[in-house]
């Protein structure tokens, strides 16, 4: 029974199961609010409370008002209510650990079904130049930095009140993700003050800029995302891995082809056992591209709950040969 049912799970088709959880899970992180769905604010993804219908909140507003307060308060009597808010972020985080991004983030969803309106279009993706690649990636920590070192610098009061929740201002997703709830107030710039107006400026920018990307490049935003950074400083934390055994790989590139992300050494690197990188997202194309016995494995609490195979990858190559397991 045991055997069956892993060799289900190896041979499923992956972009279907993907679509469906993306699916079910952007209406919960949308709409589940109007469900009267609470799921608290400390989610490790971006369900925004700007949007009505949000069922909670990511981490990004509560970690930037905490770290805002005042250094006596900061580590004063509010000093329990920060760490038990750190604590339940990352109690979300370690059962996912990335696959957040790659299955639960509206965000992340979002730009994926725009990646499938480019190619009914027939509209051709572009990539990054390796040497690109490696300084794009550092963004997201630059936003990170933005997340954690101003509110700091509010609470010394080397900066104004105007700066709080600064990331939330530029995020696309305060922009974005309310219009599903026909919501477009977000589109406007905030004149109440010079720092405002630049800050709800630049989320306007990065809003068009993310929908527009989608349109040429495969998930545009997740190379600036901080949420992104933060998870992968985590990502030791988590009970769920991604590994390769480089003995088994024959460097035939299939992994790196599928990845939206570009990541090389999911194809290169043949020393790492755990071959979780930054950038990753956990969507697992990589696992379901490989045509080698368990040289790529997702795993839980170190049991191998989907490996690839063989058959495993024939199957999938004649069930989606165009579709989400495709080149493209």
């Amino acid at each position: 029974m045991k055997n069956k049912l892993k060799r289900i799970v190896n041979n499923m088709n992956l972009s279907k199961v993907r679509f469906w959880i993306q699916l079910i899970t952007f209406v919960l992180f949308v709409y589940g609010g109007y469900l009267a769905v609470d799921l608290g604010s400390r989610l490790p993804i971006f369900a925004c409370p700007y949007n009505e219908g949000a069922p909670g909140a990511c981490y990004m507003i509560p970690l930037q008002h905490q770290l805002g307060m005042n250094t006596q308060m900061l580590f004063g009597f509010a000093a329990m209510s920060f760490l038990i808010g750190f604590a339940t972020f990352i109690l979300w985080f370690i059962f996912l650990n990335k696959a957040w991004c790659g299955y639960a983030c509206p965000l992340g969803t979002l730009q994926d079904w725009l990646t499938a309106l480019r190619k009914s279009f027939g509209i051709r993706y572009s990539t990054y130049k390796k040497e690109h690649h490696g300084a794009l990636s550092k963004i997201k920590y630059i936003f990170l930095a933005i997340v954690v070192l101003i509110p700091l610098f509010i609470g010394v009061g080397l900066i104004g009140h105007d700066w709080s929740a600064a990331y939330c201002k530029m995020c696309p997703a305060r922009v974005i993700l309310p219009m599903f709830s026909g919501d477009l107030s977000q589109w406007n710039i905030d004149f109440s003050s010079p720092t405002s107006m630049v800050l709800t400026s630049l989320g306007m920018i990065f809003a068009g800029l993310l929908l527009a990307g989608s349109f040429v490049k495969k998930r545009f935003f997740c190379y600036f995302c901080p949420m992104s950074a933060m998870h992968y400083i985590f990502s030791p934390l988590s009970f769920i891995k991604l590994k390769k055994d480089g003995a088994k790989c024959t460097k035939c590139g299939d992994c790196y082809s599928v990845c939206d992300m570009q990541i090389r050494d999911i194809a290169d690197d043949v020393k790492s056992t755990n071959i979780l990188r930054d950038d990753c997202i956990l969507c697992l194309k990589c696992v379901a591209a490989c045509p080698e016995e368990d040289a790529l494995h997702f795993d839980i609490f170190n049991i191998k709950a989907f490996s690839s195979t063989k058959e495993g990858f024939e199957k999938r190559m004649g069930m989606d040969a165009h579709k989400g397991e495709s080149h493209d």
